[in-house]
């Protein structure tokens, strides 16, 4: 979702931040922009891509040492240029449309009383050229403005209710950045070389640029300034915060023989799952290591032996990984274990209990929805926290007590995949972490998973293998508009995903079910025009799937079934079957969960959509 990047330094800056924007591509946005101190203050803005505005500042020669720049996901306006970010302030009783006051600002985040803000500072005399709630807080500063910016925010904040990062500069002090976060996050870069410092929503933004990374906590203040800076915490009181080398990458990796990110992606699976589990020896103590306590006196092993149920909280692709993960807590570990959609969590009434260990799963750690629903059970009492997630460096690992890094790597695509099947390997770690802590796991046992687990880069090198057979069903889907997926067990879940997939990046409509739900409604949709992919493991639920899929052909209905290689599942009239290689047991939604993400990657192709991009989505969703 938006990204930000700052800076103050002695050298021309602009080169920095498109080039920041640039590797914040991969969170989605609808359009871009950057702003500089240059004997005043100066803009471009785009609503095409980064290139394009890399473009305009070329051609209008834009430069200057300190600026702001954003990468914007249209949540108040329209995708539009004036909607665009930086936004300027534009003095009372000015025009809106006449040249700029004196602040330029940037923001992710919502600030909910937007409206209200709004008619005070228009029955003040203010301009707006936007239907931004963004440009009310750069007038708002303006408005509490007198010679110093870093006080005027300050004054400012308060009186902003919502989610919010921003980086703010003032033409009167064109050496100088405030920054501030509360509920989005934001981070400082110490600069390398002549004293210049920086601002950035994520430590990607500013690789190779500096690898000195201040992260910035909840309702910190920072005055960024050449060869200096300070913070104040959310009662305005001077705070030191931890500086760290962190090691991000240098920018997106290459294509190489793919046609976009998505498809390297799922290629990169088998090397993902390996590197995840690099290491996992034993549960003991590995990965009770791994797992690893980053508070004092908190250990994962005495954590598990206390709970006695879990609690889930995610959202999307995520969500339904821990759908999956439901299904191996309880039969493995017998552990009760409740998953909740993230963003609707903390609003009911739900009832706390102190022995629960709150699961949240995020590929980027930053998901606003879920660092939300995670300070809801942390105020109802709720202690035991842990995360999977993919960014070691995230607001989530950093609030949760315990902490599973997965390895996928950065993942560009906007429609997640090795993240998922990284997420479904160390949930079901976990699952067998807490089965041993509780007895119920006994060395053979152990064995044969982790074997199992080992084995998974292999198994998935060969399902990947079936690309070609997954593109012929693709040609067909490319010319439907609906589709319905079905699953049973821990497969329903991964029917849920492969819906999800084909309608984030085909835009064909598509909804998943348990096969036994069939008869209770959506039967009455089957018919030619509406493939049915099935999920079909050779597990103790497939005699009643495969009564199931008689129900679709005597309406009509054509099958696409993955099948696994003993399932005696043929291909026949309004029958396409694909094998899978090997049934794969309690594992074998991390192998189903592969040919469902390409039939959706090349159904996209085969519809000419923008397969990385695609319309109206981010890939880090950080507002609610």
């Amino acid at each position: 979702m938006c990204g930000i990047v700052g800076a103050v330094s002695n050298r021309n800056i602009v080169p920095i931040l498109v080039q920041g924007l640039q590797r914040l591509e991969y969170r989605g946005y609808d359009s871009c922009g950057v702003a500089v101190y240059d004997h005043g203050l100066k803009r471009a803005r785009s609503t095409s891509r980064v290139a394009e505005l890399l473009e305009q500042v070329s051609a209008g020669h834009l430069q200057g040492s300190t600026g702001i720049a954003h990468t914007r996901w249209a949540t108040h306006g329209a995708p539009a240029v004036h909607n665009a970010h930086p936004h300027f302030s534009h003095g009372p009783g000015a025009d809106a449309a006449s040249k700029p006051g004196r602040i330029a600002l940037v923001h992710n985040g919502i600030i909910e009383n937007h409206d209200e803000l709004r008619a005070r500072l228009q029955a003040k005399g203010y301009g707006f050229a936007s239907q931004t709630d963004t440009e009310v807080i750069a007038h708002l500063i303006d408005s509490l403005y007198d010679g110093d910016l870093f006080e005027a925010v300050k004054l400012a904040l308060p009186r902003l209710h919502g989610a919010y990062a921003i980086a703010v500069f003032c033409k009167d002090e064109p050496h100088r950045v405030i920054g501030a976060r509360a509920g989005s996050p934001l981070i400082l870069g110490v600069g390398r070389e002549g004293g210049e410092n920086f601002l950035a929503s994520d430590a990607m933004a500013l690789a190779g640029v500096t690898d000195q990374i201040v992260y910035l906590e909840e309702g910190d203040v920072v005055d960024v300034q050449l060869g200096k800076y300070w913070i104040v915490d959310k009662s305005h009181k001077p705070v030191q915060r931890e500086v760290k080398t962190v090691h991000a990458h240098s920018g997106a990796a290459e294509l190489g023989p793919y046609r976009h990110y998505m498809q390297k992606e799922i290629f990169e699976q088998p090397r993902a799952i390996a590197d995840t589990l690099e290491g996992v020896q034993g549960i003991v103590p590995e990965l009770f290591e791994a797992l690893g306590n980053h508070r004092p006196g908190e250990g994962a092993h005495r954590t598990f032996k206390d709970i006695d149920s879990v609690l889930i909280l995610a959202c999307g692709t995520s969500y339904y990984s821990g759908c999956v993960a439901k299904y191996w807590l309880e039969s493995i570990a017998r552990v009760p274990t409740q998953v909740e959609v993230a963003s609707e969590y903390r609003y009911r009434d739900s009832v706390p209990n102190p022995k629960t260990l709150v699961v949240t799963i995020t590929q980027s750690g930053e998901t606003a929805d879920t660092l939300a629903a995670l300070r809801h059970a942390q105020s109802l009492g709720m202690a035991h926290t842990l995360t999977i997630c993919n960014v070691a460096t995230s607001a989530m690992v950093r609030e949760c007590k315990l902490a599973y890094i997965t390895r996928a790597g950065v993942e560009i695509g906007v429609a997640s995949t090795k993240a998922f099947t990284t997420q479904l390997a160390g949930l079901f770690l976990l699952t067998l972490a807490l089965a041993q802590a509780k007895g119920r796991l006994d060395d053979e046992q152990e064995a044969a998973h982790l074997k199992a687990m080992r084995h998974l880069p292999a198994a998935l090198a060969a399902v990947l293998a079936l690309e070609p057979q997954v593109i012929s069903w693709a040609e067909d889907f490319a010319k439907m508009e609906n589709a319905l997926f079905l699953g049973r067990g821990l497969h329903y879940p991964i029917a849920l995903e492969g819906a999800l997939k084909l309608k984030e990046i085909s835009y064909i409509h598509a909804e998943a079910y348990p096969a036994g739900e069939l008869k209770h409604g959506p039967l009455a949709l089957v018919t030619s025009a509406m493939p049915v992919v099935t999920v079909a493991p050779n597990d103790a639920l497939l005699e009643k799937l495969k009564s199931n899929m008689q129900e679709v052909r005597a309406r009509g209905g054509v099958l696409y079934v993955l099948a696994d290689a003993d399932s005696r599942i043929e291909s026949a009239e309004g029958i396409h079957v694909i094998r899978m290689p090997e049934h794969y047991g309690a594992l074998s939604p991390l192998l189903h969960v592969v040919p469902l993400q390409l039939l959706a990657y090349h159904t996209a192709c085969a519809r000419g959509t923008d397969v990385d991009k695609p319309r109206n989505l981010a890939k880090s969703v950080t507002v609610e």
